[in-house]
């Protein structure tokens, strides 16, 4: 069978353009790390996400050595947590739901662009291999301030990079006979246990202690409240680069008194 030149050079094109396709598809999934949007995750009730285990706090868990998950929840017109932090070398795997209406996650400067659909969770995998910042946007418009939608995910040097989070409990008034506890929560996000130590100063006490974390270690500083007397008294916890302060009175404790003549 005899075929035309143009009809060969047609062919030629064509074939051209198919392997030309398959090659950028294959380059954009494997050859920068990125993986094609799973729709197999479990939908959710979009009025309970804010209650869910791990879209009612959203964040960043490690779940294995250099391999993280991120949970992320897009809503009008912000996304939780706004600032996403991770390592360099790692594999990060997303997963984004919506309590709301239609949004987008998309990672700039990637071809990370998925649909956010309430109560559906759009999951996608990521290789950060060096320390930089990426903006995210929400490229569905979900409302009046849509184009304030913005997020930021930062890949930082590994050691810079920690999953440490302190909290304090502390009373805000205590009488003169009484004890002032200061309760610090260091919780460890990694998998590996975390060595640190522990200071406070509670108006002018000073305290220090060594602590390993597994995933939340409590340490409490006791002070009686006799021993620093009457008035407003400092109080600051400090556990490597985190830092919580606060304030306590004390009073006489006398609540009744004589009255004036």
């Amino acid at each position: 069978m005899n075929i035309h030149t143009y009809e060969k050079l047609w062919l030629v094109a064509a074939m051209v353009l198919i392997v030309g396709f398959i090659a950028t598809i294959t380059y954009g999934s494997v050859g920068l790390g990125i993986a094609m949007v799973d729709d197999s995750e479990d939908t959710l009730d979009p009025n309970e996400i804010n209650d869910h285990e791990q879209f009612g706090d959203p964040g960043v868990v490690q779940v294995g050595e250099n391999e993280y998950e991120a949970y992320v929840r897009a809503q009008t017109w912000t996304y939780n947590p706004n600032t996403i932090e991770v390592p360099e070398n790692s594999e990060v795997t997303f997963y984004v739901t919506s309590p709301d209406v239609i949004h987008s996650f998309s990672l700039v400067g990637t071809n990370v662009n998925t649909m956010v659909i309430p109560g559906e969770v759009s999951s996608m995998t990521v290789e950060f291999d060096e320390p930089r910042e990426y903006g995210v946007v929400c490229n569905e418009y979900c409302g009046q301030y849509h184009h304030d939608m913005e997020g930021t995910v930062e890949v930082v040097p590994e050691d810079e990079f920690d999953m440490t989070e302190l909290s304090v409990d502390a009373p805000g008034e205590v009488t003169s006979g009484e004890e002032i506890e200061v309760a610090a929560t260091v919780e460890n996000g990694m998998l590996e246990d975390l060595e640190t130590t522990v200071t406070a100063d509670v108006g002018g006490e000073q305290f220090e202690e060594d602590v390993t974390v597994a995933d939340s270690e409590t340490v409490t500083f006791t002070v009686d409240a006799a021993d620093l007397g009457e008035g407003d008294h400092d109080w600051t916890v400090t556990v490597d680069d985190y830092e919580e302060s606060g304030q306590v009175t004390v009073t006489d404790g006398d609540d009744g008194g004589e009255d004036d003549e």
